[in-house]
């Protein structure tokens, strides 16, 4: 679980990887996003202990990333799948952008393993950053401003 210093700090970005900085948990998010929401799924997929994956997924629906919901097969007994929340579903940006810089600094030599497209139309889509009239900006003309908040 996240320290309090990661998750009380008035950085976001420390206060996010007090909830996503284990390398499990992105990895658990990828395999929501394809579709899997069964423990034995993450597990299987993922190659992981149960008592991290256990541990991981605590942590992300105790902060909102996930929903654990209730589910019975006949004659079974209740187990559990893991849902993304809306908040779940928007790191998929954050995805989007780690998988495509790993694409490109980081090649795999079969290609990439997974693809985004559009839903409509199968068009191929990038991450990038938008400015507030929809228009893409390129990296080299983004900058980051400190505010108030910053910690001197």
């Amino acid at each position: 679980m996240a320290t309090p210093k990661m998750t009380d700090s008035s950085c976001s970005i420390a206060r996010s990887l007090g909830v996503l900085g284990e390398r499990w948990a992105f990895l658990i998010l990828r395999e929501a996003l394809t579709g899997s929401t069964r423990f034995a799924q993450f597990r299987d997929a993922l190659g992981i202990a149960p008592d991290i994956l256990t541990a991981r997924l605590a942590t992300l629906v105790g902060h909102g990333v996930m929903t654990r919901e209730p589910y019975q097969e006949p004659s079974s007994r209740t187990r559990y799948e893991y849902h993304l929340t809306p908040a779940g579903r928007e790191l998929h940006i954050a995805l989007g952008s780690l998988q495509q810089w790993g694409d490109t600094y980081l090649p795999w030599p079969d290609g990439p393993t997974v693809q985004r497209r559009t839903r409509d139309g199968g068009r191929p889509v990038h991450v990038g950053f938008i400015d507030d009239r929809g228009q893409e900006v390129s990296p080299d003309d983004v900058v980051t401003v400190k505010t108030a908040a910053y910690p001197a």
